[in-house]
């Protein structure tokens, strides 16, 4: 089975490549890899909810946006080199805006590890940092970037 399948399985449609914010473009091949720039949770082309995570932006909610973040940075996988052509997933590394004292980022990231791995099953098992910070771009909750293996 394609991955292209699984994806229509799952009843999830990958979503258009988010505009980049700045000088850089979402994704490049290197060889057999394909490295994504940092992905918001766009959700046609605006941000859904914005703050900190444990202030403004529940954990559970900010899940569900690095969830979305993932199928943003899948996207851009697939403009480059074909969603179909993923070996597997090498690494997630995760960002969350965090309100002072919340240490819950692994979890948060767990909503685009999951999936990986309801798309990918073993293939999508990978390596990953969950980190915390202080603000990310237009005061989006969750950012992440993907590295994954292609044929």
């Amino acid at each position: 089975m394609s991955w292209t399948e699984r994806l229509g399985e799952l009843g999830i449609e990958l979503p258009g490549v988010a505009a980049p914010l700045a000088a850089y473009v979402p994704a490049v091949r290197s060889g057999s890899q394909v490295l994504t720039s940092g992905q918001l949770p766009f959700v046609d082309g605006s941000l859904p909810e914005t703050g900190k995570v444990g202030a403004e932006v529940s954990p559970e909610a900010a899940k569900g946006h690095a969830r979305t973040c993932v199928l943003n940075a899948l996207a851009a996988v697939d403009s480059v080199a074909g969603i179909d052509s993923v070996v597997r997933v090498v690494k997630v590394t995760g960002y969350v805006a965090s309100a002072e004292g919340f240490t819950g980022q692994p979890a948060v990231i767990n909503g685009a590890s999951e999936l990986l791995g309801e798309v990918f099953g073993d293939a999508g098992v990978h390596v990953r940092a969950a980190v915390g910070v202080a603000e990310l771009p237009l005061g989006a909750p969750v950012e992440l970037d993907l590295v994954v293996e292609v044929a």
